[in-house]
């Protein structure tokens, strides 16, 4: 999975133009603009209420869950049970729903709920607070239960109801109105698309994907709805699926701007750059100053290394559109910010604050953290970088320790010193592939960077192949793995003696890699530990990288990799890997970019002493880092948070 930072280049929004996707319109800021200066309740009462609900879905979520024996937790039928029965206390009103709702979803997961039951009784749960319903304990299947909304309301009514319910920012009570006209007249599209614009509002994206998908199953020739499927596709990081469905809404309606704009997105989250530049530019030829376009421009020369350009272009999408979150999270990630930036600041922090999307609130909450640690405020950098990763909690499945052990063992026990010891029949004798792992975050764009300098060597990025190849259990054809790699080294290099592959996760696969080819470099970069976590939770990654949402996942996620990679030394070649720790590299570059081409066997070049001076994109969230002069900031930067970070605190041990 490429590990390109997603600030700034976030989907900016559910198509505005589909006649569903319920937007808030002038009531609805009215209405927030009132309840921001105490219309209904205080400012001070709102903080109040959220804290309470969450303590109070937590709670609820432990009650429900609590053993049946002494070994015997309860089943999905005794699990809506219960909540049926508790639920009738709970009276929520509608500032607390959405925030009860988060805390007892991600509770049930964390007590070992299914992802999906634990959505359907997040769903329940929502129902029952909205409507306070009287349905008898037995119930067993919400689909079936009565309708909720008026009785004698038909579905265009009802539509109407949902609609007023957004308009004052009520998401949950849109919600069974929604449901309602769907009880009515199962598959209705516009009360499908409604509701998932509205679980997308309370950062039930998963949940929006699934009505996205039904209402394309209604309706397949709406490019509107394969739009937003592709938009919700991208929030999770799914950015294969996303293309498909982005593509499916341009081959509907192939002047549909807001669907071109998010699939270049999309394209430069997988690193296809040329193709992400060609849609970026067809919107911008068609809608003249197009905001999102410009952010998609500005993102490539960003990654290109041209920095004022990128600056003029993301405030070009100021200019288009005031206060604009990606436009102002980008402005964050090209530049080391000042207190002269406290403009900046301000706007960013009223966007925050404005009741954003979890997902897009998280965007700028990393923003907001990073030009606090620029300006050396760390207890409120680390508060806004805590805060992005819990909202972002709410979107990413839960990160699974015992799994990841499981799969740790799997591998150490395939990949024994025996089994590597022979060279097998299909192994490529290429030495071309240069391998860089590591954790993210501890120095490997670096490390690529110096050695894309020489001449006779390329950096082609990060590439999923290998973790592609392990899915696919293909390790078993190793002639046909070894010609499609190289001609994908072949493609990004050209014919460099040596080209680079820097994906940090490829340390799962050394054992694959070693058996197809034996020959290749690996360099495996060493950072201290907590610095490395700290850095990895200090950025937005797409939701597949979930343990970097929590500090004890973190913890575990590096003591794991750890243990696999003391594995890779002891079973693999000495001369197969070189070891190289960020704190000495940075500290004295020459020694150690000299023994980084001497194990790659190429010839010394100075330029390789000057990283910074390379023209070349760099597709990761390291792109500003590797185009600074190489600096020592970042070493034991964890002193600054060491009062934050007890969980990572053990990693030095």
């Amino acid at each position: 999975m490429n590990t390109l930072s997603r600030r700034g280049a976030l989907p900016r929004a559910l198509d505005p133009s589909a006649n569903y996707t319920v937007k808030p319109d002038r009531r609805s800021r009215e209405s927030s603009q009132r309840l921001a200066e105490g219309g209904f309740h205080s400012v001070l009462f709102e903080w109040l209420t959220g804290r309470r609900a969450s303590k109070g879905g937590t709670a609820l979520a432990n009650r429900i869950t609590r053993q049946s024996g002494p070994h015997l937790a309860p089943d999905a039928k005794e699990l809506r049970r219960r909540l049926d029965r508790e639920v009738r206390a709970e009276q929520l009103n509608f500032v607390k729903r959405a925030v009860f709702a988060t805390s007892f979803k991600y509770r049930l997961l964390e007590r070992g709920v299914s992802a999906d039951l634990a959505a359907e009784l997040t769903l329940r749960l929502v129902t029952r607070c909205t409507l306070n319903t009287s349905e008898s304990d037995g119930a067993d299947d919400p689909a079936g239960a009565p309708a909720h909304g008026l009785p004698s309301a038909t579905p265009a009514q009802l539509l109407e109801c949902g609609d007023q319910c957004v308009a004052r920012g009520a998401d949950t009570e849109a919600i069974s109105h929604y449901q309602d006209v769907l009880r009515h007249v199962p598959g209705h599209g516009e009360a499908l698309n409604r509701l998932a614009a509205a679980y997308c509002r309370l950062g039930l994206y998963y949940e929006a994907k699934d009505c996205f998908r039904q209402a394309i199953s209604v309706k397949p020739g709406s490019p509107e709805a394969h739009c937003n499927l592709g938009t919700v596709l991208q929030w999770l990081g799914e950015f294969d699926e996303a293309e498909a469905s982005l593509r499916q809404a341009l081959q509907i309606k192939p002047h549909f701007v807001t669907a071109r704009v998010a699939l270049g997105f999309t394209l430069l989250h997988l690193a296809r750059l040329g193709e992400a530049t060609s849609h970026f530019r067809k919107a911008l030829k068609a809608t003249p100053g197009h905001a999102e376009a410009l952010i998609g421009v500005g993102q490539i020369a960003r990654l290109e290394g041209r920095f004022e350009r990128a600056e003029h272009l993301f405030r070009s999408a100021l200019r288009a559109k005031p206060r604009m979150r990606g436009a102002l999270a980008a402005l964050a990630g090209i530049r080391t910010m000042t207190v002269a930036d406290g403009e900046w600041l301000a706007d960013a922090q009223h966007i925050a604050a404005s009741g954003l999307p979890p997902v897009e609130e998280a965007e700028i909450r990393f923003a907001i953290g990073k030009y606090y640690d620029d300006v050396r405020e760390y207890d409120q950098a680390f508060q806004s970088y805590h805060r992005a990763n819990e909202l972002l909690k709410t979107l990413a499945e839960r990160y699974d320790r015992d799994a990841r052990a499981r799969s740790v063992d799997a591998t150490i026990g395939m990949y024994t010193r025996d089994a590597l010891a022979t060279e097998p029949a299909g192994a490529s004798a290429s030495d071309k592939p240069v391998f860089i792992v590591g954790m993210m975050r501890s120095g490997t764009s670096l490390a690529e960077q110096i050695i894309a300098s020489h001449p006779a060597a390329k950096g082609m990025g990060e590439s999923a192949f290998w973790s592609n190849a392990a899915s696919a259990g293909s390790e078993g054809v190793r002639r046909e793995l070894a010609a499609s790699y190289l001609q994908q080294l072949i493609r990004h290099g050209g014919d460099a003696l040596r080209i680079v592959d820097k994906t940090p996760v490829n340390a799962d696969h050394l054992g694959m890699i070693h058996s197809v080819f034996p020959h290749a470099r690996i360099i495996h970069m060493q950072r201290d530990p907590v610095d490395t976590c700290l850095s990895c939770y200090f950025q937005l990654f797409p939701p597949v990288h979930n343990f970097t949402l929590d500090l004890s996942d973190l913890a575990h996620y590096y003591r794991e990799y750890r243990r696999l990679m003391a594995h890779w030394h002891a079973v693999l070649p000495p001369a197969s890997i070189l070891e190289v720790p960020y704190a000495e590299l940075v500290a004295d570059p020459g020694v150690w970019t000299r023994r980084m081409l001497e194990f790659l066997g190429l010839e010394w070049d100075e330029r390789c002493l000057s990283p910074h001076k390379t023209v070349r994109p760099v597709v990761t969230a390291s792109a500003w880092q590797v185009r600074q002069r190489i600096y020592q900031t970042s070493v034991a930067r964890w002193r600054h948070y060491e009062k934050f970070i007890e969980p990572l605190m053990s990693l030095k041990t």
